[in-house]
């Protein structure tokens, strides 16, 4: 898809053909349930913005023609492109700046046998039952809490002091668990009952604390979810091919890492499936602090928050834009808002290198993937997907396809208030968030 002179589609042009592009309602997976999209192990942990395994499935089946690939996902996430990529026996590489996002994409991707997972699990579950009697503060004195020491005043102010207690005993048991695919399992189903064992607002994507809620009791919540982790791995366990259960590490290569400069050799990647982070990705961070404090991911939260691509917490630096697109909305922001003009004008300049890095590592013949929705920041359109439409062009790719779906499905508040771009209930917001998103795809030629 190029221009009629086969130039690169942009400006006026690219717009006109956005325009022009209908919505593709079997993209949306309407009829999937949620059981489906968090089929395997893709349900072993709550994600904010996850995107579902349908999509990268279906991307598969079309651009795919060998029966072993490479895989790569530069903002690996929550993990769906990578588990997808492993359950069919294809290699998967890929990075994340997040500790979490390491921790549960191993995890889910990594089958381990059945029989002796539910024994270990079942072993750990019946050391910790102690901690689910009324009598728990008192019982087991032998075993020491472990928190964090550097975060220990974000985690007073997110948990009640029985459950910090209980949560540090559970955790250090964890810790002390000698097999590491056992420990990092048993470290995912901890991670995930966080928010419910807080005072976090449960219905809420900001950190927002809830001073009338009752959080959920350690045990019973960790019980309750490693059980259905159990039966995740089973399912997942059941999918793979046989040499990969056999040796699941040689088909892995996933690190923390900046999506700009991968570890990843020349021309070596068949196919690159990504859902990007959006302009205001510090929000990821905030989203995930509870796992990074009590996994102790970051010595200092706040400097953890800059590592994020785009993030408003980083000085603007003087990088020319791609996108004449990207140019005119970082221009019309600047009239509303200079710090959030130079936090989009770093989120589109960090993706254009996300774009080159795609180029270098991808095999002539090989496509880019990138999922990604269009939002409203201080009444000015962001145009996520025609900039990066514009910006893969002007980094080598030929511009192959643009698929517009519906987003029923995906785990993604579809509302924001339009002064702070923050995430807000719909009864309080001023804007839609990508009711609908866009799949940008550019080939190597």
């Amino acid at each position: 898809m190029t221009s009629e002179t086969g130039s690169v589609l942009c400006g006026r042009d690219l717009l006109e053909h956005f325009e022009s592009i209908s919505l593709d309602d079997s993209w949306s997976f309407a009829e999937c349930s949620r059981l489906d999209t968090n089929k395997w192990t893709h349900g072993y942990h709550r994600y904010p913005a996850k995107f579902i395994p349908q999509i990268v499935e279906r991307l598969f089946n079309q651009y795919l023609e060998d029966e072993y690939a490479h895989i790569n996902d530069p903002f690996f996430g929550s993990g769906t492109t990578i588990v997808s990529a492993v359950s069919r026996g294809h290699f998967a590489s890929g990075t994340d700046i997040n500790g979490i996002a390491l921790l549960m994409t191993k995890v889910k991707s990594t089958p381990i046998e059945p029989y002796y997972l539910e024994r270990n699990v079942e072993s750990f579950l019946s050391r910790i039952e102690v901690l689910g009697t009324p009598q728990e503060t008192l019982l087991d004195s032998s075993v020491e809490p472990l928190i964090p020491t550097n975060n220990l005043e974000r985690i007073d102010y997110w948990f009640e002091p029985e459950n910090k207690l209980l949560l540090g005993k559970i955790l250090r048991i964890i810790k002390e668990h000698d097999d590491t695919r056992i420990r990092d399992f048993l470290l995912v189903g901890f991670s995930h009952i966080l928010k419910n064992c807080s005072i976090w607002l449960q219905s809420s994507t900001k950190p927002t604390r809830d001073m009338d809620k009752d959080p959920r009791r350690p045990y019973p919540a960790l019980r309750r979810h490693l059980h259905k982790m159990l039966r995740g791995n089973q399912a997942y366990y059941d999918m793979v091919p046989s040499n990969v259960r056999e040796n699941p590490e040689s088909y892995l290569d996933i690190r923390i890492g900046d999506a700009r400069y991968q570890e990843v050799d020349d021309e070596s990647v068949d196919l690159i499936v990504s859902s990007s982070p959006y302009v205001t990705s510090y929000e990821y961070a905030d989203l995930h602090q509870l796992s990074t404090i009590w996994l102790d991911f970051a010595e200092d939260y706040r400097d953890y928050r800059e590592d994020f691509i785009g993030t408003a917490h980083r000085e603007p630096e003087n990088r020319e834009l791609k996108s004449t697109i990207g140019k005119t909305i970082v221009d019309d922001l600047r009239e509303e808002s200079q710090r959030t003009s130079d936090a989009v004008q770093i989120f589109f300049a960090d993706m254009d290198q996300v774009f080159e890095e795609s180029y270098r590592i991808l095999k002539y013949g090989g496509r880019c993937c990138y999922v990604i929705g269009n939002t409203t920041l201080k009444g000015v359109d962001i145009l996520n997907a025609q900039v990066f439409a514009e910006s893969v062009q002007r980094c080598g790719f030929e511009l192959d396809r643009i698929i517009k779906r519906p987003i029923p499905t995906k785990i993604l508040p579809q509302t924001r208030d339009k002064e702070t771009g923050q995430f807000t209930s719909r009864d309080e917001a001023t804007a839609e968030a990508y009711p609908s998103e866009y799949i940008v795809i550019g080939l190597k030629q």
